[in-house]
This record gives C-alpha cells, sequence and structure tokens, in this order.
C-alpha cells in the first residue's frame, strides 16, 4: 500500500529539516570537544544503525533512535520506510568518512561524509543524546549537499 503526503504536511516536513539543519550547524559552532569515551560512543550509535540500515535490520537500526524519534514514528517499520524514501544515501551509502564528533553536556553532532552510488558527496549531521544509562541515540539527521571534498 502506498500512502501520499498532503501537501501542507511536506512543506511542513522542508521547513522543519531547515529549521532542524540550522540549529544542528549552528550549534556545531558552539560545542566543546567529547571526552574519548563519548567521541566512541556517539561514533558507535552512527555506524551501528548504518550498519543495522546495511542488512536490512529495521528493529536494530530503530532501537539507535532516541526515544522521542520512537516515539513520533511509531515502528521500526515506519522509521525504515521513511528512511529509505527520504535519506536514500543513509540508506545505502557507497562510502562513509567519519569527521570527528563535538558536543556540549547530553548533546552531540556527529558528522560523516557520505557518497551515493553515483558519486555525489553529501554531508548527513546526526544529532545525539545521552540518555539516562549513558548510551547516546540519534536524535534527528539533517543530510545536505557537500560541495567540498571528502576527508
Amino acid at each position: 500500500m502506498k500512502t501520499h503526503s498532503h501537501p501542507a504536511l511536506a512543506q511542513w516536513r522542508r521547513l522543519l529539516a531547515a529549521f532542524a539543519a540550522a540549529m544542528l550547524l549552528c550549534g556545531a559552532a558552539h560545542a566543546d570537544p567529547l571526552a574519548p569515551a563519548d567521541e566512541k560512543g556517539v561514533r558507535a550509535a552512527v555506524e551501528g544503525q548504518l550498519a543495522a540500515f546495511a542488512r536490512d535490520d529495521a528493529a536494530k537500526a530503530f532501537s539507535f533512535a532516541a526515544p522521542n524519534v520512537r516515539k513520533t514514528l511509531g515502528t521500526a517499520q515506519a522509521f525504515m520506510a521513511m528512511v529509505r524514501r527520504d535519506y536514500p544515501v543513509v540508506y545505502r551509502p557507497a562510502s562513509v568518512a567519519f569527521l570527528k564528533p563535538d558536543g556540549k553536556d547530553d548533546q552531540a553532532v556527529q558528522r560523516v561524509q557520505m557518497a551515493d552510488s553515483s558519486g555525489v558527496s553529501w554531508l548527513a549531521v546526526y544529532s545525539l543524546e545521552r540518555q539516562s544509562n549513558k548510551a547516546w541515540r540519534i536524535t534527528g539527521c539533517v543530510v545536505v549537499e557537500n560541495r567540498g571534498r571528502m576527508a
């Protein structure tokens, strides 16, 4: 069954994505270096989700999403469908290069340079939040075409 978004909802999503991108990029400019253990945890969360996408393991990919994301999307299948539709380079990157994460308090930003199957370079900017159990979970991802060089 194919569903169609209402035009107003689609426009709202685009505006929300643009706002989120601006906030992520502005916040990143004021972030501090993370402790080595936090750097490792942040990267592991993003790597784990990318590995789950590569295996089409919706449940595992969904497990790396923060509780607010899981609540909004409802099911692992809905999450995977959204990623396939809206984030094809994240779903199936041809290559990835992790940049150094940074953050402040319980918030972090992980930038990942990606190339798609056509060789186009993209920058995925992930926002993450440390949970009460100290695990890092992904709260959002904004993808923009990367006109710079791959790392």
